[in-house]
């Protein structure tokens, strides 16, 4: 396994330094298309429902960590200000894992590269496992395996939590989840395969895990107001003028956002708390 660790030494605001950079802009999936234009808060229900997840997952100093898919390493800063006593971040992107190694420091803490279906870390490692905006992306099997394999590293009494997109109502009829996930398809370049509430909850019952919470917020991506919350308005204003200025990408994020409005009466953003017995 390839692990990361210590700080890299990679350019900060370069392209080349963000996943997907090698893609054209029409083809690139829309959460780093979002990031090459200076978005940092990539997650279904914002800053705000990342840090109630986190606030009630309550990582403490004796916590061993393991976050799946990190991203661009904004919820990991935050878990690491709770100094929990070790952090393993897994990421599959090279890029991706390099910016997250830059908050890293210590042999405590390290990112893998490699994939959360299969980490290659021993059983009953961890006693905190989470992941976000990595769920909805996958197949149904894809996400029995990722969350079979959060079961298996945690300890008994350990907790997991995910950050997802969830379909609203729970009586959604199939017809209508197919469109949905045409239209998002389209939309995002990536297959997103959102589940309703009830069958979120039974995928992580499945593997044994107890659910304990549950919280859904709107979702509301490139909505002014949750820009603001997510990246301040400094950001949100960096955003919108690198919006502006780049005419293939303003293509992607306008058809994005014009997407997230049309589907909203049928997407929420949603998390939960579960633990092993």
């Amino acid at each position: 396994m390839n692990i990361v660790t210590g700080n890299s030494a990679l350019p900060s605001r370069q392209h080349s330094d963000l996943p997907g950079h090698e893609l054209d802009v029409s083809k690139m999936p829309g959460h780093w298309v979002l990031a090459r234009l200076g978005k940092r808060v990539l997650r279904p229900g914002g800053i705000e429902l990342t840090r109630l997840m986190l606030s009630n997952l309550d990582i403490q100093h004796n916590d061993d960590v393991v976050e799946f898919a990190p991203g661009l390493g904004v919820t990991a800063r935050i878990t690491l200000r709770s100094n929990p006593a070790s952090y393993t971040a897994i990421e599959r992107d090279e890029c991706a894992a390099s910016k997250v190694s830059r908050y890293l420091a210590g042999s405590s803490q390290r990112c893998i590269v490699g994939t959360a279906e299969q980490t290659g870390l021993p059983s009953c490692c961890a006693s905190v496992v989470y992941g976000e905006a990595i769920l909805t992306m996958q197949t149904k099997e894809q996400k029995r395996r990722i969350v079979e394999e959060a079961a298996r590293l945690l300890k008994p009494g350990g907790r997991y939590a995910m950050h997802e997109i969830c379909l609203i109502p729970d009586d959604i009829e199939d017809d209508v989840i197919a469109g949905i996930q045409k239209e998002l398809a389209q939309a995002i370049r990536v297959g997103a395969r959102p589940l309703r509430i009830a069958e979120w909850r039974a995928l992580v019952e499945s593997q044994g895990l107890s659910v304990t919470e549950e919280y859904a917020r709107p979702f509301a991506l490139l909505e002014p107001s949750r820009l603001i919350r997510d990246e301040g308005l400094v950001g949100a204003i960096r955003f919108g003028l690198n919006v502006l200025r780049l005419k293939d990408a303003r293509r992607r994020v306008t058809k994005m956002r014009q997407t997230f409005r049309r589907l909203l009466p049928h997407l929420q953003a949603y998390a939960l708390i579960a633990q092993k017995g």
